[in-house]
């Protein structure tokens, strides 16, 4: 079957050079499993799971090649449309082992960027009817990342204000389209004017340079970028407000200015993805009103170079995806 996987680990972390380990073609179908179902691929979204893989995060060397990807929606072999839930293992263990640790498809599983990928079938969620392949594609890692970092870790309430660092990338424009729909204030950062214009488009409230000053002081700050923006981040949230974090794009943050968070008590929660619930009640909630992801870009999977080089890139703005 047709699939992108890690063939080597890049030297360096230059769109190039992290290209360079990437191979499109034939691996073998997945292995039948008790337990598990293989699901036909139709569309699977990108993100910057794919990027760190690339690079050795997450993965040794005696594991290569491994099919890469999270994210995927397609049809069981009984007809059933499903989105996948890409987190395996844990102390649940559905499909494997309760003790082995929990982990993400591409990690020690194959991935979802093929034409075929087997999982545990509890992590199998029915796909509205109303949502296309490309769109349910593009919920598993973004959607139900920013959702979780919203409402269940970040705790936000209608008329709160929500600081998300950087624009254009999958959780980002997801925060701002669930904020604006739950009825906060959302602000967003970006170095681009033209995304800052697109974030307030889609509902943002306000939308300024990374460092600059925003309108007011937020309740709750959600944190992906780190180095980059972390000092950024503690200075704009409230007294006794939260930072979430879940990702850091940009390396980790130093210092971690603690003086500030303590005197402050300002908390910082850390997010990773969601649960089966939470994907199967944002599925349901897209389900039934218009609020759908916003695709940058899609290209068939014999381009995923393409893809993730505009990923590497970060120019697009939304979530890219991949149609077998």
């Amino acid at each position: 079957m047709l699939a992108a996987y890690a063939a080597q680990f890049a030297p360096d972390a230059s769109p190039e050079s992290l290209l360079a380990g990437l191979e499109v073609g034939e691996r073998p179908e997945p292995e039948a499993r008790e337990g598990w179902t293989t699901v036909d691929v139709r569309a699977a979204s990108l993100n910057h799971h794919d990027l760190w893989s690339l690079r050795g995060v997450g993965l040794r060397a005696e594991q290569l090649p491994m099919i890469l990807g999270t994210d995927a929606a397609g049809v069981t072999p009984d007809g059933r449309e499903v989105v996948v839930h890409a987190v395996i293992g844990g102390a649940l263990g559905h499909g494997v082992r309760p003790a082995e640790p929990r982990s993400l498809l591409s990690e020690r599983y194959p991935g979802t960027l093929a034409e075929r990928v087997a999982v545990p079938t509890w992590n199998l969620v029915d796909k509205p009817a109303t949502l296309s392949f490309v769109e349910a594609a593009c919920v598993p890692t973004a959607w139900l990342t920013a959702y979780r970092m919203l409402f269940t870790s970040g705790r936000a309430t209608p008329g709160q204000r929500v600081l998300v660092q950087g624009a254009g990338g999958g959780v980002s424009t997801a925060a701002v389209l669930l904020g604006a729909a739950a009825g906060l204030e959302m602000f967003v950062t970006s170095r681009d004017e033209a995304k800052r214009d697109r974030a307030l488009a889609l509902g943002a409230a306000a939308a300024v340079e990374p460092g600059g000053r925003l309108p007011a002081k937020v309740d709750v700050v959600l944190e992906t970028v780190g180095a980059a923006t972390w000092s950024h981040s503690v200075r704009s949230v409230r007294p006794g407000g939260t930072i979430v974090v879940a990702g850091a794009t940009t390396g980790d943050a130093s210092p971690a200015e603690l003086q500030r968070i303590f005197f402050l008590e300002i908390s910082v929660v850390g997010a990773t993805m969601g649960s089966k619930d939470d994907l199967g009640h944002l599925l349901a909630l897209m389900g039934r009103t218009a609020l759908r992801p916003l695709v940058d870009a899609t290209f068939h999977l014999a381009r995923a170079r393409a893809g993730l080089a505009r990923l590497a890139r970060g120019s697009q703005f939304g979530k890219i995806v991949l149609e077998v």
